[in-house]
């Protein structure tokens, strides 16, 4: 089993460099960093996972990711580096393209593209985004990203972007592109886009904090949707952004191999300048074998 990492960076925590290399050095597989943008000082989207809808203080302090990402890949030789994840409709195709494949070339094809289309309405229509059609646009932004990333030529004539032949490098160093993920999964109809979203445009799926049970119920769904579509299912990675229990790694690991997954992304609680290594150390003692 994978175990990732996913660090909630901030100005005043240590900075993503020295994070990434003590997690690589501890032995971790992959390090992510998320996204937000901006954080809406009065928002009418309640935060789902907090009793009062209010949005932890972290989420106004997060760094670009794809910066942090770029001083993690010099710091570091081996470890993957991922978005945890990119709010895609927030960006340009064009630009987040270029970015990518320029951090997945000089980090030697690294690079893992964990997708989001958003859940913070407020912060989506304050960057420009149809929140109804956010995924709908994410879609064809990847397509268009990998149109992009694969050909000398490029040029692309969808509903939200649309451009006549480019040329656009560095390419990736992982060919055909850097694997994208699709960040996304809840109940009801979201679970099914979801599903539908990765066999239509990704790599692999991340949702976070589905339980082995309901994610092995999952994984079946997916795995009839990606022979109807004729995809070959075993070639998607499975990602769960994992719940963390002290005392608890082994069978949590145990129980998520066993229906399927491949990679755990686990969350130090710390980060702070003075004790990250720490906090990072007695969290590889757990969760990396």
């Amino acid at each position: 089993m994978k175990i990732g990492v996913l660090a909630f960076v901030a100005s005043y925590t240590a900075d993503p460099a020295a994070v990434a290399k003590h997690c690589e050095a501890l032995g971790f597989e992959s390090f992510y960093l998320p996204e937000h943008p901006i954080l809406p000082v009065k928002h009418k989207t309640p935060y789902p996972l907090s009793p009062d809808g209010r949005i932890p203080e972290p989420y106004a302090h997060m760094i670009d990711p794809f910066v942090g990402l770029a001083l993690a890949a010099a710091a570091t030789k081996r470890i993957g580096l991922g978005t945890g994840i990119c709010l895609v409709p927030e960006r340009s195709p064009l630009i987040l393209a270029k970015v990518i494949a320029t951090l997945d070339h000089y980090s030697g094809g690294r690079f893992i593209f964990g997708i989001g289309a958003g859940w913070l309405r407020d912060e989506s229509e304050i960057m420009g985004v149809d929140f109804k059609r956010r995924w709908a646009i994410t879609r064809e932004y990847v397509r268009a990203m990998k149109e992009l990333w694969t050909k000398e030529e490029a040029s692309f004539d969808g509903e939200f972007v649309k451009f006549p032949a480019v040329r656009s490098n560095p390419k990736p160093a992982r060919k055909p592109h850097p694997p994208v993920h699709v960040g996304a999964g809840g109940v009801g109809p979201s679970m099914e886009r979801a599903l539908r979203d990765t066999v239509a445009i990704g790599d692999g799926w991340a949702p976070l904090g589905v339980p082995p049970e309901q994610l092995a119920n999952e994984l079946a769904k997916l795995k009839k949707m990606c022979a109807e579509a004729g995809r070959d299912f075993s070639k998607l990675e499975i990602t769960v952004y994992a719940p963390v229990k002290q005392g608890d790694a082994k069978r949590t690991i145990a129980n998520y191999r066993e229906v399927g997954a491949h990679r755990l992304i686990v969350f130090p609680e710390k980060l702070g300048p003075n004790d990250y290594e720490r906090e990072l150390e007695t969290l590889a003692k757990e969760w990396v074998a």
